[in-house]
């Protein structure tokens, strides 16, 4: 046990640590503020201090999907310095082996799993066909804004924007439910 003097406290570096693993690993599981504080007998005020220090961000969860992407790469690491929460980006090449490398119930169970949790983000950022933005606005339960790459069906990968494509997701993450997705003229 790592004791250290402040003052006339002697305190623990470890019992300090593990409240806070405990404070977080509650509200990860879904408790509130208030809640973790009366479990822990903690002040509330503590914990929301707490978070506030850790904050990197705030704002809308998003999820970025999309296909055929030719700068895959150039764009995961632009998702990523954004802070998006989710992003699931493949190649013409990626999206005809992920079809064909499974058996039809693995295929189905795969994308059931993946449309889960692409539902718990409140923003989904889809990046496809005229056709593939309709049917995902249908099939999710969420905003979907939708960044066209071409008509169905595409023949090969389709270069994206990056700089467009983070002012898109810069816009979604700090705006308030219910203002437009983008600025007017944003060629996203």
């Amino acid at each position: 046990m790592e004791l250290q003097r402040i003052g006339e406290k002697l305190i623990s570096r470890n019992k300090i640590n593990n409240i806070i693993d405990q404070i977080v690993e509650l509200r990860l599981r879904g408790f509130s503020q208030q809640e973790v504080a009366n479990r822990l007998n903690l002040d509330r005020t503590f914990i929301s201090r707490l978070e506030k220090i850790g904050e990197v961000r705030k704002g809308n969860k998003v999820a970025v999907v999309g296909f055929p992407v030719e700068n895959k790469r150039e764009l995961v690491d632009m998702l990523a310095r954004e802070g998006v929460d989710f992003w699931f980006l493949m190649t013409d090449q990626e999206r005809w082996e992920y079809a064909r490398n499974q058996n039809g119930l693995d295929f189905m169970n795969h994308l059931m799993e993946l449309v889960a949790r692409i539902r718990s983000h409140d923003v989904v950022v889809v990046l496809g066909s005229n056709y593939r933005i309709r049917l995902s606005e249908a099939l999710l339960d969420r905003e979907v804004v939708g960044v066209e790459l071409g008509q169905s069906p595409i023949a090969g990968d389709v270069h994206v924007d990056p700089e467009a494509l983070a002012r898109l997701i810069r816009s979604l993450i700090t705006r308030e439910k219910g203002e437009l997705a983008c600025e007017e003229g944003c060629q996203c």
